[in-house]
């Protein structure tokens, strides 16, 4: 399964957040930081406002924030608002789709078992789980140079 960009840059957003609970964040720091479209992270704010993930505070010294401890934000839940309907194949459309053998085939069931798998993993992780490695990302995401990867020492 892939995700959409959309759902990328809605962990990217999350996990920038966590990185720094407490404290405010732009999208044009978080968008600086990745270096992706501002433009993008507009929406992707936007829904996860809508969906609870985030509080958007405005006037001086706004900005946005988690809505929630890191610890209380599972990975599954985020991904599954941000997918909306996971659709692997065509006869998972609510009228089955237009496959001539839908009837009697099995790859639906395959493939919801697979679907089902994947958000069963997922599940066992909070946005926290994401950010232990706290010292790692900061050196990346905070750094003057931000999104930039740091080259690794050759020996």
């Amino acid at each position: 399964m892939k995700l959409t960009a959309f759902t990328d840059y809605s962990l990217r957003v999350l996990i920038y957040l966590a990185m720094r609970p407490g404290q405010r964040a732009t999208i044009a720091q978080i968008a600086q930081s990745f270096q992706v479209s501002e433009n993008h992270l507009v929406k992707v704010v936007h829904f996860l406002g809508k969906a609870g993930w985030l509080k958007n505070v405005r006037g001086k010294g706004g900005g946005l924030e988690l809505a929630r401890p890191a610890d209380r934000i599972g990975i599954a839940d985020v991904v599954r608002d941000a997918e909306g309907d996971t659709r692997v194949a065509e006869c998972f459309a609510a009228d089955g789709g237009k496959c001539v053998i839908g009837p009697v085939c099995k790859l639906r069931n395959v493939m919801g078992d697979a679907v089902a798998a994947f958000y069963a993993v997922l599940a066992r992780y909070t946005l926290e789980d994401l950010v232990r490695n706290r010292e790692e990302l900061a050196a990346i995401l905070f750094h003057p140079t931000a999104g930039r990867v740091p080259a690794r020492s050759r020996a």
